[in-house]
């Protein structure tokens, strides 16, 4: 007697269809589950056996033989229960077996038969939908999330008994509802807002122009200066998400199991800020499946790393793969995953160990220490951050930005202050010129345009090239910095509302721009 169910194991941030195959046979009493399946899958034989018997089930005595196909794929997790289950029922002719070839089931059963939610719901559903099963049974807490995707039909199955229902044609249980209907990732009642900042026009401006291009931001200075002040105010005045970006940031979270509100996409763009003792696959991702990093919970959002010299030199160099790509391949001896990860990296970091180079007789630190915390930061990883902002004092013009062209002017108390809804409404037609711009290539924004895109598309003024060209000649900037500086200044002149980018757009690309000279004397 032979039986086939539908359901989906999670490989990386996708779903893999799995055919659960039962095969009963007369001999001694055994539950056998091969093909490639992992802890979690051969522990449900006990979960599924006890589930049938409490759902007033008989559970089948002889050779039971539970096969995962395709053999080659790992199987993880405990979704593949439901489905396990409703097989070995269907192949002990206690169910109808025809059906269970038009549907997907996905869950984890209890030992009392109630069918417990899995990470992953979204992603299962995308792909029940794209390989044509019309029908995904899942749990009453998890129906809210699947139905996000459109033409899929979810039933609801509390239990052993309703999916058993289900499978025979009846009506599908009531999807249990959520106690609000907030977005997912959510904030403070009151978002911080630009407003609160003093003083620090520049780094405002500088703020601004990440968000409007999507570019990544370095702020050196000073402890007490207000970087991470600055830091969490970004996703006040970035674009909210469109709908494929927020299902891709649900689908990830969901994934990860960092979804607090199931049924609700995520509306806000992330912003991470991990600690400085992370390590590198806690950054990244890891050996284990589903082991997501903050570089990808981060993706179509922001990472914030306080404190970025703290980082151990392994952690910061592991970033260089995804700020070049957005994404991250996690290749191991058992299985490799690619995740997205195209975030914008903002960091905050002090001049020198103590923290106060460049203020007048409070910095301890001798040359020696001075040059080690300088070769923390590598010149690869500097050359993929766009926009350097030194920070110092309130009251002090020591920030090399304020005082460029176009860039706010020098810090001071009698500039009007700019809300986030005003800087918002800036980025926001910024983001439309690109979205305008490249809509035939597929980018979003001017960080992630390839090199020849940009060449074909950016209409520069002779004199900004001629500026472009004499800073590649001095070597103030690499053939990367010449790009970099590129975008930036394509970024700038899209906040100015100009088609075409002139000196001064350039002028002050080239003054946020961390070049080489600056780096090496950022602490000094």
């Amino acid at each position: 007697m032979l039986a086939r169910a539908q359901s989906f194991t999670i490989q990386g941030l996708e779903a893999r269809q799995v055919t659960v195959e039962v095969d009963i046979h007369i001999g001694l009493p055994t539950f056998n589950v091969i093909g490639l399946a992992d802890p979690a899958v051969r522990e449900a034989r006990d979960r599924v056996r006890a589930a049938i018997l409490n759902s007033g089930f008989r559970f089948p005595s002889g050779r039971i033989t539970a096969n995962l196909a395709p053999s080659d794929i790992p199987k993880v997790g405990a979704g593949l229960d439901l489905a396990l289950a409703c097989a070995v029922l269907a192949a002990s002719d206690q169910i109808p077996k025809r059906p269970l070839g038009n549907l997907a089931l996905f869950g984890e059963l209890a030992l009392d038969g109630q069918v417990r939610a899995c990470q992953g719901t979204l992603a299962v559903a995308e792909a029940t939908a794209r390989v044509g099963l019309g029908t995904l049974v899942v749990s009453g807490e998890r129906a809210q999330e699947a139905t996000l995707v459109e033409g899929l039909r979810v039933a609801v199955a509390e239990c052993l008994r309703s999916a058993t229902r289900i499978v025979g044609g009846g009506m599908s249980d009531r999807p249990r509802q959520q106690t609000n209907g907030t977005p997912t990732i959510v904030g403070p009642e009151r978002e911080p807002d630009l407003s609160d900042v003093r003083g620090r026009e520049h780094a405002v401006r500088a703020l601004m122009v990440a968000a409007a291009g999507a570019h990544n931001l370095l702020m050196c200075g000073p402890p007490g200066v207000g970087k991470t002040m600055l830091a969490k105010r970004l996703p006040s005045i970035l674009p909210p998400l469109s709908r494929a970006e927020a299902i891709e940031v649900t689908r990830i979270h969901s994934v990860a199991g960092r979804l607090q509100h199931h049924g609700d996409l995520v509306r806000r763009r992330p912003f991470r800020a991990p600690h400085h003792t992370a390590t590198t696959a806690g950054l990244v991702g890891g050996a284990s499946q589903g082991c997501v990093g903050e570089v990808v919970l981060a993706h179509n959002g922001v990472l914030f790393l306080d404190e970025l010299s703290e980082f151990s030199r392994q952690a910061i160099e592991a970033l260089r793969q995804p700020l070049e790509d957005g994404r991250v391949a996690i290749v191991r001896a058992r299985h490799a995953a690619v995740y997205p990860a195209r975030f914008m990296l903002v960091a905050a970091t002090n001049p020198c160990p103590c923290g106060y180079a460049g203020v007048a007789e409070r910095c301890q630190c001798s040359e020696a220490d001075l040059a080690r915390y300088r070769r923390k930061l590598s010149g690869p990883l500097l050359d993929r951050i766009d926009l350097l902002v030194q920070v110092g004092p309130a009251g002090r013009a020591v920030e090399r930005a304020g005082r460029s062209p176009g860039a706010g002017g020098v810090a001071g108390h009698h500039h009007r202050t700019i809300t986030s809804l005003e800087a918002r409404a800036a980025v926001g037609l910024a983001r439309d010129r690109q979205l305008s711009r490249y809509r035939e290539e597929g980018f979003a924004a001017n960080a992630h345009v390839d090199t020849s895109t940009l060449r074909r598309t950016v209409r520069l003024e002779p004199q900004g090239e001629m500026a472009l060209r004499e800073a590649h000649r001095r070597g103030i900037l690499s053939t990367r910095g010449v790009h970099r500086v590129l975008r930036l200044a394509r970024t700038v002149a899209d906040l100015a509302g100009s088609d075409r980018v002139g000196l001064a757009h350039v002028a002050e690309a080239l003054a946020f721009s961390p070049t080489p000279e600056l780096a090496g004397r950022r602490a000094a």
